[in-house]
């Protein structure tokens, strides 16, 4: 209600009262999503003389013959891939409101939209495949495997093409491709043609990649870093363990990396020549003493034979300033499937 001097007089003497002044509150409020049913008549009509019926053509349907408009099925996508809502908790809500639609009817409409979007799909596989340096991870999905009522796991292999930390003003992209299992066949067929460094884990699938010298090796420090701090984890974090200083010489390394973050490739390659790679040279050697002095079967004896074993590709970083320390950039587009498939 809104009250102006006219409305009222003083309780007290009955003199119109006067604004002085007002106080304003705001109170937030939500209207859930709203379904709506577009109806489109289309009447017929029929020549009396010569019997001819002349109709209207129906309008275009995202999915031919579904019930789902463009609006509806781009919200259960959003809902299903970036607010990582299972579709049969998408039906529960949906019911909830009124509107009565089965997981099954949902999962066609997924479906239905992956053919229209593949065009899309091949435009980012495209413009990812033409970076000249990449990254790349797996992850297992469960399928489902028909007649047998159980699960099966395939995988989910990205493609991740950013920048951004070399002083690249490209705008990032991320490539995903299903494979029923992890054989190296697969990412050897979809970077088939791709030539430049690819950022990846050990995994010997992608060996065979690096074998001619069109696609250059780089590792990642954060895998190798991991095994260094499972060991410290399970020795209480105690300090001065040789896998507590390989963490602080990791550490160190990470540190130039944060002031470098941003800068132009060929900044972040100087500053690496004359600050990161002493340090690298001096854990190499460390790496070699601290080797010596354990059991071959110890777990920080494997942790430093990781290292070394793949020393060549983890240093590569130091000599190009486009290349990342790590492969974190494959890791966190991966985030997104695990919690859309949990």
């Amino acid at each position: 209600m809104h009250l102006t001097s006219s409305d009222c007089t003083c309780q007290e003497c009955g003199t119109e009262l006067r604004q002085i002044g007002q106080d304003t509150s705001e109170v937030l409020e939500y209207q859930p999503g709203v379904f709506k049913v577009m109806r489109h008549v289309r009447p017929r009509f029929a020549c009396a003389r010569c019997h001819t019926i002349v109709q209207a053509s129906a309008p275009s349907r995202p999915i031919d013959r579904g019930l789902g408009g463009a609006g509806v099925i781009t919200q259960v996508l959003v809902g299903k891939f970036c607010d990582h809502l299972p579709l049969y908790r998408q039906s529960q809500i949906y019911a909830r409101q009124g509107v009565v639609l089965e997981r099954s009817t949902l999962a066609d409409w997924v479906a239905g939209a992956a053919r229209l979007l593949q065009p899309l799909a091949d435009a980012v596989r495209r413009y990812v495949l033409s970076a000249g340096k990449l990254h790349t991870d797996d992850t297992p999905v469960p399928v489902l495997s028909p007649g047998r009522g159980t699960t099966r796991t395939a995988r989910l292999w990205v493609y991740a093409r950013d920048d951004r930390p070399g002083g690249d003003a490209s705008p990032p992209a991320v490539w995903f491709e299903y494979s029923p299992d992890r054989k190296g066949e697969h990412p050897r067929g979809h970077l088939a043609g791709f030539a430049g460094t690819l950022q990846a884990d050990a995994f010997a699938g992608y060996d065979a990649l690096f074998a001619d010298g069109q696609v250059v090796e780089a590792a990642c420090w954060a895998h190798a870093r991991r095994k260094y701090y499972e060991i410290h984890k399970g020795q209480d974090e105690m300090p001065g363990t040789l896998a507590h200083q390989a963490l602080l010489r990791i550490g160190a390394l990470y540190a130039i990396e944060k002031d470098i973050r941003g800068k132009s490739a060929e900044e972040r390659r100087r500053q690496r020549q004359s600050r990161a790679k002493p340090l690298v040279e001096a854990l190499h050697g460390w790496l070699q003493d601290a080797l010596g002095q354990l059991s071959a079967k110890s777990s920080m004896a494997l942790a430093i034979g990781y290292s070394l074993n793949h020393w060549q590709a983890l240093v590569r970083f130091v000599d190009d300033g486009h290349i990342e320390m790590d492969n974190n950039a494959a890791e966190r587009a991966l985030r997104a499937v695990v919690m859309t498939c949990s």
